[in-house]
C-alpha cells in the first residue's frame, strides 16, 4: 500500500463511506482514481465488504456483556464453533492465560442475558464463565483506523 491507498482506507474510516465523491471532497484524490484504487483494494483483500453499519442501539440490540469462558478442549475450533453459535454473540477471541475464550455479546435487553449465560453453560466444554455487564460504551468502532492519526498510519504502514 502507498500513501493514496492509506489516506483512502482513512478517509473511509472517518467519514463512514466509500463514497467516491465525498473521499474526493476529504482527500483531494480525483473520483477516477479512487474508483481505480478501491477497485484494486478490494482485490487485494484490504477492502472485503460494502457493509452498512448499523447503530445496534437504535436498532434494538442496547446491552453489551462481555463474558471470559474457562473451558476444556481437546481442540478449540470445536468448542469456538458452539459458542459462536449462541445467539446474540459478536465477537470471539481465544486468548492466552487463565481465560480460554472472550466474547463480546450485544443482546435485545437484560432479562436475555439470563438466557446468554444458560447458553454458555449448555456447551458440555464450558467450565465456568465470568460476565461483565457494560454500563456505558466510551468507544466502539467497527473501524480501527479511527483511532489512529493519518500521519501514523503513513509512518508505520507505506511499503518502501
Amino acid at each position: 500500500m502507498d500513501e493514496r491507498d492509506i489516506t483512502l482506507l482513512k478517509a473511509i474510516s472517518d467519514l463512514g463511506t466509500g463514497s467516491p465523491e465525498k473521499l474526493h471532497e476529504e482527500t483531494g484524490i480525483p473520483v477516477s482514481t479512487i474508483h481505480y484504487r478501491l477497485n484494486n483494494l478490494r482485490e487485494a483483500g484490504v477492502i472485503e465488504n460494502d457493509l452498512y453499519d448499523v447503530d445496534l442501539d437504535a436498532f434494538g440490540l442496547g446491552v453489551t456483556v462481555i463474558v471470559e469462558v474457562l473451558a476444556s478442549y481437546d481442540r478449540y475450533e470445536d468448542i469456538s464453533e458452539r459458542l459462536l453459535d449462541i445467539e446474540g454473540v459478536t465477537q470471539l477471541y481465544f486468548t492466552m492465560g487463565e481465560t480460554d475464550f472472550v466474547v463480546v455479546a450485544r443482546l435485545p435487553d437484560s432479562d436475555d442475558v439470563e438466557r446468554l449465560i444458560r447458553d454458555f453453560e449448555s456447551v458440555p466444554e464450558v467450565e465456568r464463565t465470568n460476565s461483565t455487564f457494560v454500563i456505558s460504551s466510551l468507544r466502539d468502532s467497527t473501524r480501527p483506523l479511527e483511532s489512529y492519526s493519518l500521519d501514523t498510519l503513513l509512518s508505520e504502514l507505506i511499503d518502501d
